[in-house]
């Protein structure tokens, strides 16, 4: 039956007793509407398939979901893919079979594999999946990559921001621009929606550093429960090299030398390791040896970390950088005072080394060797490759004298 369909004919057509009917649109060709014996009235587009000529239907929606004007509409559209030689039902199929490939998701998850984990330490590998997890994929996972825009970035942020974390708002900043960056040399997008937006979370700056009375705190309170004794001579070791929490924490004996020698003992902590992605030694003052060779004394038998993991069988698995956090979050609980209203992180005890190293006069040259901290002008990039061993091992000599010279003194109070 051939009718030209209006909005009233659509409502009042009337089910068969038996099967179904069509009455094709006469106003639109193609365009059918099917009424079922149940009263299912369903909108599709009849087409002769351009390569094989067979007659089709494909579905366009049922109705009056559906309206006539939108059928018409949509009719239209599939009436110019079979003109353009297509087939309206396998370009449909293979729309959504595509669907799922245009998630953020699987954009994420390209950028981890194909740039991040090639080209990224470790730590920043796991920093870049952690904000994914927690801060990203949870809005935008099934969201469509080519149609996300500067307002959505922008959006995503200042929630992180609104929640207290802008220091966390910033990192996912960092993320996100490097995302899109990657999906336009992949050819993905054509812009990167991040290009030139200014970072939204406002960071502090950190300034905390352990007077001399903390010192005697952290340095007692660091071996006692709740903190195990090997993480709190993790701790220690890191308040008496300036380490990061990381290369302190994944420190392996094979990276120690000359341990019987006072005058020659190092540690040279490898290049995938380290942040800027150079070996760097570091001389072992008296004070710094102690705690190495204690360490060595409760390690299992087959270590080969000197902080082994107590949560793995593996002796080749050291604890987390993290872990150092943990405990001296653990340590500030049981304080008070200045401890509780701001408690100091592993990152202060390298701001502390730093700062009295300052205090001490020793140049800031040498403390940026001890601190491994690389000058970046030309000729200190290009020229000056002196590593400063000497005057690395003078300097953390004279800062472990002022540390045993604090830890000799009796303490004002308990919690400092």
């Amino acid at each position: 039956m051939k009718k030209l369909l209006t909005d009233a004919f659509c409502r009042a057509i009337e089910p068969p007793a038996e099967g179904r009917i069509e009455v094709a649109d006469i106003r639109c060709a193609g365009l059918v509407l099917r009424v079922t014996k149940g009263g299912v009235s369903s909108w599709g587009f009849r087409f002769r398939d351009p390569l094989t000529r067979r007659t089709l239907r494909a579905t366009l929606g049922n109705y009056p979901d559906i309206g006539l004007s939108k059928a018409r509409s949509d009719a239209d559209e599939m009436r110019k893919q079979v003109a353009a030689g297509v087939n309206p039902i396998e370009a449909k199929r293979a729309a959504r079979a595509d669907a799922g490939s245009r998630d953020f998701s699987v954009l994420a998850e390209r950028y981890m594999v194909e740039h991040a984990e090639r080209h990224k330490r470790p730590r920043s590998v796991a920093e870049d999946r952690r904000n994914l997890d927690k801060h990203v994929l949870p809005k935008w996972q099934k969201r469509d990559y080519r149609k996300l825009r500067r307002a959505d970035c922008i959006d995503l942020l200042e929630a992180l921001v609104a929640a207290g974390t802008p220091t966390a708002a910033n990192r996912v900043h960092a993320l996100i621009s490097k995302i899109f960056s990657f999906a336009v040399d992949c050819d993905l997008r054509e812009d990167n929606p991040m290009s030139r937006l200014k970072k939204r979370g406002a960071e502090q700056t950190g300034k905390r550093v352990l007077d001399d009375n903390e010192i005697r705190t952290f340095w007692r309170g660091a071996i006692e429960k709740p903190i195990s004794h090997r993480t709190g001579l993790a701790l220690r070791l890191a308040l008496l090299t300036a380490g990061r929490a990381t290369e302190v924490a994944g420190a392996a004996l094979a990276e120690f030398s000359h341990l019987h020698q006072a005058k020659a003992a190092g540690w040279t902590i490898p290049a995938e390791r380290v942040k800027n992605k150079r070996d760097f030694f570091l001389p072992l003052s008296p004070l710094a040896l102690e705690v190495v060779k204690e360490a060595i004394a409760t390690l299992p038998e087959g270590a080969v970390v000197l902080f082994p993991s107590p949560r793995s069988k593996d002796k080749s698995k050291p604890i987390s950088g993290h872990a150092l956090t943990v405990a001296m979050a653990r340590l500030a609980k049981t304080m008070d005072g200045k401890w509780v209203e701001d408690p100091p992180s592993p990152h202060d005890l390298r701001r502390t080394v730093e700062t009295r190293m300052s205090a001490l006069g020793i140049r800031k040259e040498d403390r940026d060797a001890c601190s491994n901290h690389k000058p970046r002008d030309v000729g200190s990039v290009h020229y000056d490759m002196y590593e400063r061993h000497k005057e690395k091992r003078a300097a953390f000599n004279r800062y472990a004298r002022e540390i045993a010279r604090v830890l000799a003194e009796t303490p004002k109070n308990r919690h400092g």
